[in-house]
Formats: C-alpha cells, structure tokens, sequence
C-alpha cells in the first residue's frame, strides 16, 4: 500500500510541475496547448475507492488552475473525466464492472490502451476550451483548439507512458 500510496504521490507532484514548469509555457502557432497533467487520471489504480479517484483529480485540476489563473476549468474538467473513466473503460474494454477492479492499465493490449488515453483527452480539451470561450459563436474555434490540443497532449502523454511503463517491465 505504500508504494500505492508514493507512487501516486511522485506522480500527482511530478505532473503537477512538469505541467506548471514546461507545459504552460508552451503554446505553438497559438492553438498547441498540451496538458499532460490529466495522465494522474489515466494512471490511477482501478482498486482504489472511487472518491479518492474524485478527490485528487480535483485537487490536481485546481492545483493548475492556481497556477494558470484559469478559474475553475482544470478542475472541472478534470473531475468530468474522474468521475466518467470507469464508463470509458467499460465502453473499451467490454468487460463486467467487477473485473476492473483485479486488472491494471499495463495488461491492456496497446490499442486499447490508445483509445483509453485518447476519449478522455479529446472530453477534456472539449471540456475545457469550451469552458473558456463559453461561447456558442467560438465552436469552431472550440472545436479546431481542442482537436490540435488532444493530438499534441495525446502524444506526449503516449510518449511518456511507454517510456515509464517499459523501464518498469
């Protein structure tokens, strides 16, 4: 349970600073905006009780809103796709809800994996650039943000998984 309970830790304040620290500073041609931070959602044990999952996501979004001045929309966004992820994962994986709680992410086959990371990045880009225009004339706006955004973090967010998870195999 303590190497649960650290490895959640190092990771919630690994991905808070990488965000904080590199990915806010980077905005290319002004629509790449990547927010690799969400990763903590992906990446939370299944066996772990629902509200814990809630909790942190929330704190992890609001950590970032602090940070960005963004008022709220990290961590609505990020609780958004906390609270849903078992029902993506059903979605995916096609399974009876209580075999999610005896499986990890890594004994997944890869593009399932991809499909996983992918939805709940494309929800939470929609979620958040729509929560910044908050405007219905801005859709494609929203629409042309949120899918170069989901793209560029989708990346880098697939990128840094398989390197953790292949140095820990």
């Amino acid at each position: 349970m303590n190497n649960i309970f650290f490895s959640n830790t190092f990771r919630f304040i690994g991905l808070v600073f990488l965000q904080i620290l590199i990915f806010n500073n980077i905005n290319l041609f002004g629509y790449l905006n990547p927010y690799p931070y969400i990763a903590f959602v992906f990446l939370f044990p299944f066996k772990k009780e629902r509200s814990v999952l809630l909790i942190f996501s929330f704190l992890i979004g609001l950590t970032i809103d602090f940070f960005t001045d963004s008022g709220g929309i990290h961590a609505a966004s990020t609780l958004f796709i906390a609270y849903f992820r078992l029902y993506f994962v059903q979605l995916i994986l096609r399974k009876s809800e209580f075999e999610y709680y005896t499986f990890q992410i890594t004994s997944i086959s890869v593009d399932k994996v991809l499909a996983y990371f992918f939805i709940l990045i494309l929800i939470h880009h929609f979620l958040i650039f729509s929560l910044e225009f908050f405007d219905i004339q801005s859709f494609f706006e929203i629409l042309k943000r949120t899918l170069l955004s989901t793209i560029f973090t989708f990346l880098v967010t697939t990128f840094g998984y398989y390197i953790l998870v292949s140095k820990n195999k």
